[in-house]
């Protein structure tokens, strides 16, 4: 039980660093304004207009990266630092989340894959709460010495790495399509583009390290599943 906290602390505080260097590197870009002079929803709307996406909507959201899309209302809820402004670091995550709304539009079959995971995702974090609380209650080395248990625990948590693994290919393909549009669009280019890219770079390197740790999870609990047979 103590390799698990081990693994889990780790990759938290490298998430943390993570974070820190993201929000400094958007922080920086935020302070430069893009040529074009457009908002980060004007952007957005561009981006949209550009491939023919109509029927998707751009409201203010609140806080701070916080930007997402929502395939089930077809929303883009741009967060308070980049709906209004008119920086490079909001001209990269408005047109980030537009890339995520093309995907969808074009039936990306990862963005598929991932949406349908959703409701199995919800349910096996659901169950690992439960298993938690049982932890706690019954003492470790009783559950950790379940065989059942152990295998509930993989699966779980094997579900939840290949979420975060699938999210992988579908942010890095958002980002890909957002840089391509700035570029050749001229929202951004020369040092903008460059730091457009320092700042999805940074974010991607998140759900990395995510992804990286529900990894490690699963592992751990698949080989304790293992050892115990």
């Amino acid at each position: 039980m103590s390799f698990y906290f081990v693994i889990v602390l780790a990759f938290t505080g490298i998430g943390l660093i993570l974070n820190s260097r993201l929000k400094s590197v958007f922080n920086k870009n935020s302070k430069i304004p893009t040529s074009s002079g457009l908002t980060g929803a004007e952007v957005a709307k561009a981006m949209l207009d550009h491939y023919g996406i109509y029927d998707v909507k751009i409201v203010p959201g609140r806080g701070a990266l916080t930007d997402h899309y929502n395939p089930l209302t077809k929303t883009i809820a741009l967060s308070e630092p980049v709906y209004n402004s008119r920086s490079v670091a909001a001209a990269a995550v408005a047109a980030h989340e537009c890339g995520h709304a093309v995907q969808h539009a074009e039936a990306y079959s990862m963005l598929t894959l991932r949406s349908n995971l959703v409701p199995v995702v919800q349910f096996s974090s659901s169950v690992q709460q439960f298993l938690f609380i049982g932890l706690f209650v019954l003492g470790g080395t009783a559950m950790f010495s379940s065989n059942m248990m152990m295998g509930i625990f993989a699966a779980t948590f094997g579900v939840t790495a290949l979420f975060a693994l699938i999210t992988l290919p579908v942010e890095f393909d958002a980002s890909k399509r957002a840089l391509a549009w700035l570029d050749d669009t001229n929202i951004t280019h020369g040092a903008e583009y460059d730091g457009a890219r320092d700042s999805l770079w940074w974010a991607a390197m998140t759900y990395v390290n995510n992804a990286l740790m529900s990894l490690a999870i699963f592992l751990f609990f698949l080989l304790r599943f293992m050892g115990n047979d």
